[in-house]
Order: structure tokens, then sequence, then C-alpha cells
């Protein structure tokens, strides 16, 4: 981005093109300078990633203090300061810090995003919520390339200052309609806020509800909720690795790295690399197929992006709870995604560095992508299903952050497997995510529990049983039973050492 390096850098006569200024001595040789900076950008590109992962840390603490909405109130604060800072100096250490703040924003922005929709959605509209969300994060990759792909022959600042100036656009409106949108009722519930949180409730849910099925849902999560604070007053860090924690925790952890694990930052660095391959007239097709870290022309990225249930129901139906989809579809979808990568390192094993071979890799990259995003939103949503309502903040944002390092080790490393000037691997490095995807797929039938249909609270008790991830589908959950039939005003509520009895006679009929 010439734009970009008219400030931050200078024009190389020897090399006829732009480049990033990183020594101020005249006598420095070409190879330093070289390395400098190389070395140079990847520090800006790595602040970004840095300053997610502390910033998903973060999430934990600060959503236990002012909940989720103050915190995507936070995001947009932080997303403006560092935006402004990156419009209106020409500072090398402001860019840095800018990033680094950034990626704070954006950090809290996807983990407080999924938070709330986590907490209020009810269990039916769960997954059509994450599809959304997933949505959200393709359609705004295409804007940011297509305004990118705009802006990117500007010979001025406006080069990259008009790409960071659409970072204002999107939460201003999201801060705006927050005022209208109510703090998650499970949140308010968790911090004792129990009128509150039914006025939460009410606001979420159909005005014309039947107050008897509304009762029966508050109930359940108010029942269960005081549950989950009793069993969790200690420091809440350390609580997440305790008694049935560690395996909700675990799991939580688990399924989310899914997106560092499947290798879709490889698809992404194997496309570049093919792009710029002169060998090939691929690049029109390769360029179109995932969303960009950048052109040819762009020797770095400021802006970030986006990587974008069971039993038949109970009597005592309300609504807070209805299918939404299995959770085997991970399974699914890193099956698919493992079979992509296998192809494509099969095709440059047999046909290396040809025309033929190169098409082949491009169509495999497109059914990879195709079946990542299809799979995605299935890890997030599992992941922010499985910790308890006290612990999710700390859990979810652990899991995030250390998503966020995978896929920065993955980065990190992968150029040196698949650039000629390393070990040369190209697509062949599909071999290793292949299987790794096969792990995934494994893992995925024999320990990630089935949540179809199940609401938060249902999720907890069955955790809090002990139920193995193949039963979760088919047990019945007499707690959660029982806490709803009180909200229905039920009499013959047993609580008993070995669970709890419903007897579904109501105080009316008795009467």
């Amino acid at each position: 981005m010439p734009g970009f390096l008219e400030v931050y850098g200078y024009y190389d006569n020897d090399l006829g093109s732009w480049a990033i200024d990183v020594s101020d001595d005249p006598h420095t040789d070409v190879q330093t300078l070289t390395s400098e900076t190389a070395h140079r950008q990847r520090l800006i590109s790595s602040l970004m990633t840095i300053g997610t992962f502390v910033g998903s840390l973060m999430v934990g603490p600060f959503s236990s203090w002012l909940g989720r909405k103050y915190g995507l109130w936070g995001a947009t604060i932080l997303n403006f300061i560092a935006t402004s800072v990156m419009l209106g100096s020409t500072s090398v250490g402001a860019l840095y810090a800018a990033r680094l703040l950034l990626g704070i924003s954006v950090g809290w922005f996807l983990t407080f995003s999924q938070l709330y929709v986590h907490e209020v959605a009810p269990a039916h509209l769960r997954g059509i919520t994450f599809a959304v969300y997933q949505a959200q994060l393709s359609i705004g990759s295409i804007v940011e390339a297509s305004v990118d792909f705009g802006t990117a022959g500007f010979m001025n600042k406006n080069a990259y200052r008009t790409p960071l100036a659409v970072f204002f656009v999107a939460p201003t409106i999201q801060s705006i309609c927050l005022f209208f949108f109510p703090e998650t009722p499970r949140w308010l519930m968790v911090q004792g806020k129990e009128d509150q949180a039914e006025q939460s409730l009410r606001k979420l849910l159909n005005s014309n509800i039947d107050e008897h099925q509304f009762q029966a849902g508050l109930n359940e999560i108010r029942g269960s909720t005081r549950e989950q604070v009793e069993q969790n007053k200690k420091a809440l860090f350390l609580e997440m690795w305790r008694g049935t924690n560690l395996r909700r925790t675990g799991l939580s952890i688990a399924v989310i790295c899914f997106h560092a694990a499947n290798g879709t930052f490889a698809t992404s660095t194997i496309r570049t690399a093919l792009t710029r391959s002169r060998r090939f007239l691929l690049g029109k097709h390769l360029h179109n197929l995932l969303p960009r870290n950048g052109r040819r022309s762009q020797p770095l990225r400021l802006l970030p992006h986006g990587n974008l249930h069971g039993p038949p129901r109970r009597h005592l139906q309300h609504p807070l709870r209805a299918p939404h989809r299995p959770a085997h579809h991970d399974a699914l979808g890193v099956l698919a995604c493992g079979f992509s990568q296998l192809a494509q390192a099969i095709a440059w094993t047999v046909a290396p560095n040809t025309e033929q071979s190169g098409k082949v890799v491009v169509a495999f990259i497109a059914l990879f992508t195709f079946f990542y995003v299809a799979y995605a939103p299935y890890a997030w949503l599992l992941g922010g299903e499985y910790p308890n309502s006290a612990l999710r903040g700390y859990v979810f944002g652990l899991a995030t952050a250390l998503n966020f390092l995978g896929n920065w080790l993955g980065t990190f490393t992968a150029p040196y497997l698949i650039n000629p000037a390393g070990l040369n691997w190209g697509p062949k490095y599909g071999y290793i995510w292949f299987g790794s995807n096969m792990l995934l797929a494994v893992f995925t039938w024999f320990y990630i529990p089935e949540t179809r249909d199940r609401t938060l609270e249902e999720i907890h008790e069955m955790f809090e049983a002990g139920v193995p991830a193949r039963k979760f589908k088919t047990y019945v959950c007499h707690g959660v039973e029982a806490y709803a039939a009180e909200g229905l005003g039920k009499e013959g509520v047993e609580r008993e050492k070995g669970g709890i009895h419903v007897e579904a006679e109501d105080v009316g009929t008795k009467a």
C-alpha cells in the first residue's frame, strides 16, 4: 500500500518499490535492511494478535464486574481511541500502541458479543443466532476487502485512512442499539439482581407469553443459577479447574480451539503463496476464495479481520427451549476440512509445481472454506454452552485467548514449512492438517456432549451429574423439571439424594 509506506516507509530506488523505513543509518546493507523490515512487519502484525489475546483474557474479570453490555461499550471506546490514533498520528510508536489497543478491542467485541448471545437466545434459536454471527463476520470481510480494493491505489494517506474510518460505523450503530437491549438475565441472576433479571427476561420474550410458562422459565434460571453461584464462591479463575468445572473448562477450550487446530490459517498462507507464484495463472481465482490478508501490493495489514438438541420434550414446556442443532455437525465439519486438506497435499505430491495441481488446490481451498464456515459457528456455540453461568466469562475468554494464540503460532511457523526458502512443502503441508482434523473428529465423537434442545440450566445439571458425553442426548433433567414445576405452581416436588422427582399435580386442581 504505497500511501501507507509514504508515511511509514521510503521509496527504494534499487528495488523500485516502497519499503518500510527501519534504519536511520544510510550505510546499512541491503540484507540487514531487508531483515529489519521483515521483523517490523511481523511486529506490526503480531501486536494485533497479542492485543486480542490479552483482551480475551480480561473478559472474565471485566464481565463479572460490569456485565456483557458494558463490555461491548468498552470495546467500542477502545476501538475509537485506537482508530483515531492511527488516523491522526504518523509515529511508528503510536502505530504500535494503537495496534495493541485495537487488538484488545477486537478480543472484547468477539467474546462479549458471543457471551451476550449465549445468555439471551432461546435454545431453539441459539444455533441460528450463531449462524447469523458467522454471516456477519463474512459480510464484514467482504466490505473490508471491497474498501481495501478501492483505496489500495491511492497515492496518499487516504489509502489507509479510508479503510480505518470504516471502523467507526458498525461499533457506533451497535452502541446505540445497546441502549435498547437489556442486560442478560443470567448475568443479572448471578449478580443476585433477580428483579432486574425478571424484567430483562420479559423484554426478551414475547409480550403475549402465557404467565405460567414465563414463570416456569424464570424459576428454572433462578433456581439453577443459585446453585451455580453457591458452588463457585471462591476465586473464579481457580474454580474453573475444580470438580466438575474441570471437565467443562477443558471441553470449552478444546472445542473453541478447533478453529486453530483445523488449519484454516495454513490454507490462507498457501493461497497467498500460490497467488504470488509466477508459474500459475491462478491468482485471480485464489484471490477471491478466502477473506484476504492483503494484496501483492500490500506488505502488511492495518485492519483486523474475522476468521468471520435430543430427547422428547418433557410435559413442562416453556419458551426457553426447543431444538436447534446436533453437536456432531462439528465432527462432519472437521472430517470434510481434513479431506480437503488431504486432497491438496496429494495433488501437490503427484504433480508438484504444475498448473493442473494448482487448479486442484484452488478447488479444495474453496471446499475447505465452505465446510469451515459451515461448522465454525458450532464450535463457538458449544464452547459457550459448556461453562456454568458463574464462570462463563472466565472460561470463554480463556478459550478464545488460547485459540488466538494457536492461530498466531500456526501463522508464524507456516511460512517456514511452506515457502521455498524453508522446507518448501507448499500444499503438502495439508498432510499435517489432515491428521489434525482426523484427531478432532475422533475427539468430537467420543468426548463432545450433545446439547441439542437443552437450555443452559439443563446442560449445567448434566455436567454436575457426571453424565457421559454419549448419554447427554437421552438424559432427563429432573432438577430442572422441578424448578419449572415450581414456577408453574405445581405441588408434589420431592427432593431426594439421588435426584428430584416431580409430581405434576396442580395446586388449583387439588383444591
